[in-house]
């Protein structure tokens, strides 16, 4: 984010038991269009929720699909900054610093010449 605060990704969890009567516990990031800062890098990008829709998202009374799709919108780009990282970050395995400290040339990527949303 721009202002360096954390963030949060829309996702689901479940806990459920498979045939054989072991508990099962699961979790996805739910994925949307990228916006334009993402669309240079990937065709996807996780669903980062406002911090003023944490509480809707997170209720579990709500029960209609309509209230919540809204939130699966691209996160507004200028929002956003990017920066060149290393490899590290391709491999799940390494799970460090690193993977987050800007390699080469530590310039935030420009939103110029972005292509406009919709």
């Amino acid at each position: 984010m721009q202002d360096g605060r954390p963030f949060a990704f829309a996702g689901l969890w479940d806990r459920w038991t498979d045939p054989e009567g072991q508990a099962v516990e699961s979790c996805t990031i739910i994925t949307t269009t990228p916006n334009g800062l993402i669309r240079r890098f990937h065709h996807r990008m996780p669903v980062i929720l406002s911090p003023a829709d944490y509480d809707l998202w997170l209720d579990v009374e709500i029960r209609d699909v309509e209230r919540l799709l809204p939130l699966l919108a691209p996160y507004p780009p200028e929002a956003m900054t990017a920066y060149p990282v290393s490899p590290l970050v391709n491999n799940p395995a390494n799970d460090s610093p690193a993977c987050q400290a800007s390699v080469g040339d530590s310039t935030v990527l420009p939103l110029q010449g972005l292509e406009p949303e919709g």
